[in-house]
C-alpha cells in the first residue's frame, strides 16, 4: 500500500491542522496592519512626506517656469524646488509649531495651542478605534458615535440648569455613555448575531446623522428656541469646558481629559485582566474562548468602551470647541479621521497620542502652508492619505528602504550563512 493510499484514523483526522478560511486570513492581515512595527510606521511617514514635497514642486509655479529652460540652467530649478519645499514645510511649522515672526513668545507659540486643539478629539476617537483594533473589532462608527455623543451633552448644556462645575460633569457624563451606548448596539449585534461591526457601524453612522438632523430641526429637542436654523443654542457658561491657558488661547480642558484618557487606555490594555481578554480575543477568538474567556461578552465590553472614548471626543466639540452653538457637521470628519490616527498608532495609546498631535499640526498648519505659500491645502490631505497607503502596504515600505522582510534574513545574514557553509564545505574536502 502506497503513502497515497494509507488511510488516517478519524481519531488522527481530528488533530490535524485545519486550512485556515478566507476571514480568518483577513482578519490577520487586517490586524498586521493595525499592530505593526514602529519602524514601518516611521518610514511610512517618511515615504508620504517625499511624496509630498514633489507634488508641491510640481505644482509650484516657479518650478513649472524653471523647468521651461532646465537643460539651460538646471541651478535655477533646483533652486526653486528648494524654495517651494523649503518654504512651504517652514510654513506648516509656523503655522502648527512655534511662529517666528511673531513679536511676542505668548504670541509665537499660539499655533502650538491651536494643533494641542485639533488634536484633542483625534486623540480621544483614535483611543476607542485603536481599543477595537487591539481586540479584532474594527469599529467604523466614529461618526456616529460623535453625533450622539454631541447630541447628548449639547442637551445637557443647554435645556438643563446647574451651577459649575456639576453642569459640565453631568454633561460630560451623559455624552460618554451616549456614545458608549450607541457603540454598544453593535456590540450587542457582534455577540448575539455575530454581525459584522464593520456593516453594523457604519449603518450606525447613517441613522445617527439623520436622527441629529431631525433632533437640530425640532424644537424642545435641540434647536435653539425661537430659530428655524438646524442649529442649537450656545451651551450655558456652567457647561463650557475652561480655558487651560487663558482666554487668550482656546486650549480647552478637553485636551487633559484626552491625556487622562490616553493614561487610563494603556492601564487597561497593559496592565488589567480586562485588557488581557481583549488582546487574546483579538490575537485568536477561539484560542480565548477555549480557555475560558466569554468572546461575546469581551466584544460588547470593547465596544462600550471604544464608544465612551469617541464620545470623549464629540464631547470636547461641543463643550469646548463649538461652545456657542453646533450643527450637523460637529464631527468635521474627525470619526473617519480617527481610523488614521489609529493605524498610525499602531492601535497604541502612546502611538495614538503622537499620531494626533501629527495629524493636528498637519490640519492647523495646513492653512498657514495655503495662506502663505500658496500651497493647495488638498495636498495635506493627500500626505495624510499617502500614509495610511503606506501603512497598510508594509512590504511596499520596506522594499523603498531596504528594510528586511519578516521571517526573511537580512543580506548580512544570508552573506554571513554563505560564508560558514564554504568553510565547513573545505573543512569536508580537506578531510
Amino acid at each position: 500500500m502506497t503513502v497515497a493510499q494509507t488511510q488516517i484514523p478519524d481519531s488522527e483526522k481530528a488533530i490535524q491542522p485545519q486550512k485556515p478560511q478566507r476571514p480568518q486570513r483577513w482578519r490577520a492581515a487586517l490586524m498586521q496592519i493595525a499592530t505593526g512595527s514602529a519602524l514601518t510606521t516611521v518610514f511610512a511617514v517618511v515615504a508620504a512626506v517625499i511624496v509630498g514635497s514633489l507634488m508641491i514642486a510640481l505644482t509650484d509655479p516657479d518650478v513649472q517656469a524653471a523647468a521651461g529652460y532646465f537643460f539651460a540652467a538646471p541651478g535655477d530649478t533646483l533652486s526653486a524646488i528648494g524654495q517651494a519645499v523649503g518654504g512651504a514645510y517652514a510654513a506648516l511649522f509656523r503655522g502648527s509649531i512655534y511662529n517666528f515672526n511673531a513679536d511676542s513668545f505668548a504670541i509665537g507659540i499660539r499655533p502650538l495651542t491651536e494643533t494641542l486643539k485639533f488634536a484633542t478629539p483625534l486623540i480621544a476617537a483614535g483611543l476607542g478605534v485603536g481599543l477595537a483594533f487591539r481586540a479584532g473589532l474594527f469599529n467604523i462608527g466614529g461618526q456616529g458615535q460623535m453625533l450622539m455623543a454631541a447630541a447628548a451633552a449639547g442637551y445637557v448644556a443647554t435645556a438643563w440648569d446647574l451651577p459649575f462645575p456639576l453642569h459640565l460633569i453631568v454633561a460630560l457624563i451623559a455624552g460618554i455613555v451616549a456614545g458608549a451606548l450607541w457603540a454598544g448596539i453593535a456590540g450587542v449585534l457582534k455577540a448575539r448575531t455575530g454581525a459584522h461591526e464593520v456593516i453594523t457601524t457604519i449603518m450606525l453612522n447613517n441613522i445617527a446623522v439623520y436622527l441629529l438632523a431631525w433632533m437640530l430641526a425640532t424644537q424642545g429637542v435641540l434647536q435653539a428656541p425661537g430659530s428655524s436654523n438646524p442649529k442649537t443654542a450656545p451651551m450655558a457658561e456652567s457647561a463650557v469646558m475652561p480655558l487651560i491657558l487663558g482666554p487668550s488661547y482656546k486650549l480647552h480642558l478637553g485636551f487633559l481629559l484626552a491625556l487622562v484618557a490616553v493614561a487610563i487606555t494603556w492601564w487597561l490594555l497593559e496592565r488589567s485582566g480586562l485588557g488581557f481578554r481583549f488582546r487574546a480575543v483579538g490575537e485568536n477568538p477561539d484560542a480565548a474562548r477555549t480557555a475560558g474567556i466569554s468572546v461575546g461578552r469581551t466584544y460588547l465590553n470593547v465596544m462600550l468602551i471604544a464608544g465612551a472614548l469617541v464620545g470623549l471626543a464629540g464631547v470636547s466639540q461641543v463643550l469646548g470647541t463649538e461652545p456657542k452653538g453646533f450643527s450637523g457637521g460637529i464631527d468635521a470628519g474627525i470619526g473617519f479621521d480617527a481610523i488614521t490616527v489609529a493605524l498610525l498608532g499602531r492601535s497604541r495609546p502612546l502611538g495614538i497620542l503622537f499620531a494626533g498631535l501629527l495629524f493636528g499640526a498637519f490640519k492647523t498648519g495646513g492653512f498657514t502652508m495655503q495662506a502663505s505659500q500658496g500651497v493647495p491645502i488638498e495636498i495635506v490631505l493627500v500626505v495624510q492619505s499617502l500614509i495610511v497607503l503606506f501603512i497598510a502596504a508594509p512590504p511596499l515600505v520596506r522594499a523603498m528602504f531596504g528594510l528586511p522582510q519578516p521571517g526573511r534574513p537580512s543580506r548580512r545574514d544570508r552573506r554571513a550563512a554563505e560564508r560558514r557553509a564554504k568553510r565547513s564545505e573545505g573543512k569536508e574536502v580537506s578531510a
